[in-house]
């Protein structure tokens, strides 16, 4: 068997919290059009449940996020550190409308936070693969 390292557990906590915070928006908004039939508070209380779970995650995904900057070794090139800002970037504008969206009153508001919270989640997880590679 491989031996773990605390390298592997970072790696493996960032994962398991991108999993719970990309994975799970996808699936709720795959769940969300047969929800609503069900009536407006079977999907309010699973999107408050959701969030019980997503926001740990993302809290988690920053701090292992800090962690493996600090971890870094040797990937100091100009574009490795260009790209890392842009996910830094997108990882902000993930949760700012995440937390937009989990306040919205309105539709529109809703579908736009929501949106653009999903759109930003899996382009931080795209850069994160690319930044892995």
């Amino acid at each position: 068997m491989l031996g773990v390292s605390w390298d592997t557990i970072r790696l493996f906590l960032h994962i398991l919290a991108a999993t719970v915070w990309v994975g799970g928006q996808l699936t709720l908004a795959a769940l969300v059009p047969a929800l609503r039939g069900l009536g407006g508070q079977v999907t309010t209380a699973a999107a408050r449940r959701f969030n019980q779970v997503a926001w740990p995650a993302f809290a988690v995904l920053v701090a292992t996020g800090v962690w493996n900057m600090l971890a870094m070794t040797g990937s100091d090139s100009g574009h490795y550190r260009t790209t890392l800002m842009v996910k830094l970037a997108v990882v902000a504008v993930s949760g700012i409308t995440a937390f937009l969206h989990a306040r919205a009153r309105s539709t529109a508001g809703l579908a736009v936070f929501g949106a653009l919270t999903g759109v930003s989640a899996l382009a931080a997880l795209f850069l994160g693969v690319l930044l892995a590679g």
